[in-house]
This record gives C-alpha cells, structure tokens and sequence, in this order.
C-alpha cells in the first residue's frame, strides 16, 4: 500500500520549516527507514526516514519550500506492481530491440567503429560515401581533415577593428572571473543574527579581560593523557578544565549565573553550562547539565559528543535549551583575543583563546610561558564589576593551580 509522507512533529514554539535537501529523486526505489529528506528548524535538522521499501513518487515540496507541521512532503508507491510491469514488458519489443541494437552494430565494420571512438566522432557527423551511405575509413578521413583546417583558419584570422578602436589591454593572468551570487539565508543563519542582534540592543553588555598561564593544565594532560584515556575512553582536553571552573565560580559568584526575567531576577542553584560548537550550518549551545557535578571525563565525553553530532547535525532541540553560562573557544580557530556577545537569556559568557607562548615577568626575571587571554562579557544590569572581575579571578586562579578545585577553594 503507499505511504504518505509528512512532515513530523516540530519542536515547541516552532511553527514552520524549510525542506533542506531531497537525497531521493521522484522514481527512486528507497529502503524502510532510510533518510528521504531533510527539514530545517530555527536551531536543529530533523531526518525524515522511509516508513517502507517503495519507490517515491510525486514530491510536493521541493528544497527551498516552507512547510508546517504535518503538510504533505511526498508519497512512496508498493514497488511490487512496477517491478511486475518490468518483468512482463513484451517479448517483441525485447526482440525488436535487440534487432535494432544488432543492425547499427553490424552497419559499419569493426575498423571504422575504432576509428570513430578513437576521434569521439558520432555517425551523425560524417557523410557516408559507401555502400547504401555507410561510412569508410576514407570518410572519417577526409572528416578530420576538414576540422583541423576550419580551426587552424579561424586562430589565424584577425580579430574585426573599426577606424577608431583602440587596443583592448591583455587580461590579467591568474584572476577569476568577477561575478557574484545570492541565496537566502539558512533558518539557523536566521536565528543566530537575531539572536546576537537583540542581545546587543536589549543587554547593557561589558567586557573584563584576563590571561591564565595554562603552564599547570598542560603539564597535568602530559602526565595524565594516556592512562586518563585508558581509564575512561575519552581524551583529556582543556574544555574539562574550564567547564570545572566555571562551574564552581558560579557557585560562589551566583548572579553571574542569573538572569532578568521582566522585573525579576532568575538566580539558578546549579550549572548548565552551553558549550559553543561550530557546525557546516551555523553556531550551535548545547548545554552539559549539572556540571558542577560531573567528572572530568563525563565532560569531556560529551563535550566531544556534541561536537561530532553538531557536524551530522543530530542535536536535539532539547539539547540545545535551558543553559545558564556559556564557554565559547575561539583558540581553536587561532583567536587570540575577542569580545564574545552573550546567549540570551544568559547574563555571561566566558571566552576562550589560542594558547601562545609570550615573555613574563616572574620574580623578577623574564620567563617564556604558555598564555591564553580570557574574556568574560557579562550584562551590566545585573551583574557589578566588581563581581565580574572576581569571578574572572577565581576562575584564572583554578586554572593555574588546578589543585584548588580539588579542595573547593
């Protein structure tokens, strides 16, 4: 029997989407449970699978179509009956057909069907001067011949001048074409500009600066890595580190772990920290729950889980939601320095950067150690500076004596 296809329940507060990309044409045959389509959301993409073998017929929304919840996509046909049709298809028109594949075979002789492949010349091109019009290994000839000469005429003729033309300068080498293009843009481009737009409009958002000597972190990975890997199958990175800090300055600096809700304060008695993910579509938060009490290597599991699903785009929509502080790394792309913008409604965000080795001074010498600057943007509404610029402290002071996270200091 066929199946209709529809699109599949959206997302709450989501009400409508954008058909991303077909992976089958009208008449292929797919498998039960194979990806047909993709429908984009404002955050995720959501697979819509094949609820049977079939072939698929007569796609209503192309890519590039807004749907709602439930619209019609496509239909997928029993296969049973075509496959039937192809099995009974008439002897006579097999025979037929396979006379006529014999007779164009036998019309030229095997030489000149080697000359005509060897030139990628069709018959259509060459007039026959043997036999009933068949062609000759004279003709091809002849043929290519009369090509080459057209073509070595038309290099060697001069270009058409008027009186007053004047000379056009060469091209320059090794320049592309100018042009340009234009698509529109992705729902979740969409959201993430709205986003960043209305928390710079809506946030009296500040920045405070600091640097960490990641010294001690590298030091513990290098002793560490290997056996914390057997242990736990995941690597130890520097994410681990800084989720746990955080985590904890948040504990002791609660209203950096807030948010205004109209005339309220929301103040939040545990860390659901969003973790900044790039994917082929756009920024991706999701959040890692309850961090304040996970272990390095549950952070560092799903830390990379996310990761690899932001690029297969599989994060849920619940995933993404509910975060109360956010870590973004732009060391990873070579930042050395920036000014994050806040995750509405959060109130913070700490920002990451590239590890570089820089001149200190360290009791009273200059010494080479590996420094990474931090930034932590806040809203200033809710959040003094007095306690941004402490709790950027507290968070640089665990990151160079890790220890301190051990005894809760």
């Amino acid at each position: 029997m066929p199946s209709d296809i529809k699109v599949p329940t959206l997302p709450e507060s989501v009400s409508e989407a954008t058909v991303l990309e077909w992976h089958k044409n009208e008449g292929d045959f797919v498998h039960r449970d194979e990806t047909l389509v993709d429908i984009e959301t404002d955050k995720v993409v959501l697979e819509v699978p094949a609820p049977q073998d079939g072939v698929l017929r007569k796609i209503s929304h192309p890519s590039g179509d807004t749907v709602g919840e439930g619209d019609f996509l496509a239909i997928i046909e029993d296969a049973t009956a075509e496959q039937s049709n192809a099995e009974t298809k008439p002897e006579s028109a097999r025979e037929n057909s396979d006379n006529s594949t014999e007779q164009n075979s036998d019309r030229h002789g095997p030489a000149v069907r080697s000359l005509l492949a060897q030139n990628k010349l069709s018959e259509g091109e060459i007039t026959g001067s043997g036999k009933d019009g068949r062609i000759t290994k004279e003709d091809i000839v002849k043929h290519i011949d009369k090509v080459s000469t057209k073509k070595v005429a038309a290099q060697s003729e001069p270009a058409p001048s008027t009186p007053n033309s004047v000379p056009q300068p060469a091209p320059l080498m090794g320049l592309r074409e100018r042009s340009e293009s234009r698509k529109p843009m992705s729902r979740i481009r969409q959201t993430i500009a709205g986003r960043l737009v209305k928390a710079q409009q809506t946030a009296a958002m500040l920045t405070t600066f600091n640097e960490v000597d990641m010294s001690a972190i590298i030091a513990l990975r290098s002793r560490y890595k290997k056996e914390f890997e057997e242990q736990h199958g995941a690597r130890l990175g520097f994410m681990s580190f800084f989720v746990k800090a955080a985590a904890e300055a948040l504990h002791k600096f609660p209203m950096v772990n807030a948010f205004i809700d109209g005339t309220d304060v929301v103040q939040h008695n545990y860390a659901d920290i969003s973790i900044a993910v790039s994917s082929p579509r756009g920024l991706l938060v999701p959040v890692l729950r309850d961090c304040e009490l996970k272990s390095f290597a549950r952070i560092e599991s799903e830390t990379r889980d996310f990761g690899v699903r932001a690029q297969n785009a599989t994060i849920k929509m619940a995933e993404l939601s509910g975060g109360t502080f956010t870590i973004t790394n732009g060391g990873v792309f070579g930042s050395l320095l920036s000014t994050p913008i806040l995750n509405p409604p959060q109130s913070a965000i700490l920002g990451m950067h590239k590890i570089q080795e820089r001149p200190m001074a360290e009791n009273g010498e200059v010494v080479i150690r590996p420094m990474m600057y931090l930034a932590l943007s806040y809203d200033h509404r809710i959040v003094d500076g007095k306690e941004a610029v402490q709790f950027l402290v507290h968070i640089k002071a665990s990151l160079e004596d890790p220890s301190r996270m051990l005894f809760d200091l």
